[in-house]
């Protein structure tokens, strides 16, 4: 058997209506990854507008990409850094004191390679409180980041995190107990 694409049907997925989805990518374009927006707060409130669950002190760098603000979920206190991208296909849910750093990449789906038909599969990720995914770090679907983990910079996991751990390379592996003081 061979991958053909042509074959490929994600007619399932519906991820809301074709019209406020235009909508958001003109606001994601002119508000979130322009890096002339510097205002948190205006992109806070466009996110909130578009249906985003979003807490007190959130803070939004510049340069932030996301697919669907409907599907996201955001704690208090929360940090998101120049340059993320949050490709949540499915729910995306960051806990309070939450930080995202640089470049960091939340992926919400990828697809079946077992099948000719390479269909599109999707699952939810939580990052719980405390926890910090490091620049340019890789967060798959599915994945549960417990509180107070640690991704560290340029990591990437299709696996849960243990609370209290620091985790490295690709795959990420826990090197050591994150201690809190």
């Amino acid at each position: 058997m061979k991958t053909d694409l042509s074959s490929y049907n994600n007619s399932w997925y519906q991820p809301g209506l074709r019209f406020k989805r235009v909508l958001w990518y003109v606001f994601n374009e002119l508000f979130m990854r322009n890096p002339l927006n510097p205002s948190s707060g205006l992109k806070v409130w466009i996110l909130r507008v578009f249906g985003a669950k979003i807490g007190n002190k959130v803070v939004i760098k510049p340069k932030v990409n996301i697919k669907y603000p409907w599907k996201l979920n955001i704690g208090d206190n929360c940090w998101i850094g120049e340059s993320v991208w949050i490709d949540n296909l499915d729910e995306v849910t960051l806990k309070d004191n939450v930080c995202l750093s640089q470049g960091a990449f939340l992926l919400c789906g990828n697809h079946d390679y077992k099948k000719t038909t390479f269909d599109l599969m999707i699952a939810p990720i939580v990052i719980e409180e405390g926890a910090w995914i490091g620049a340019k770090s890789i967060v798959g679907p599915g994945v549960n980041v417990a509180s107070h983990a640690v991704l560290s910079m340029g990591s990437a996991t299709s696996h849960d995190l243990e609370a209290y751990s620091i985790y490295r390379g690709n795959p990420a592996v826990k090197i050591k107990d994150r201690t809190v003081k």
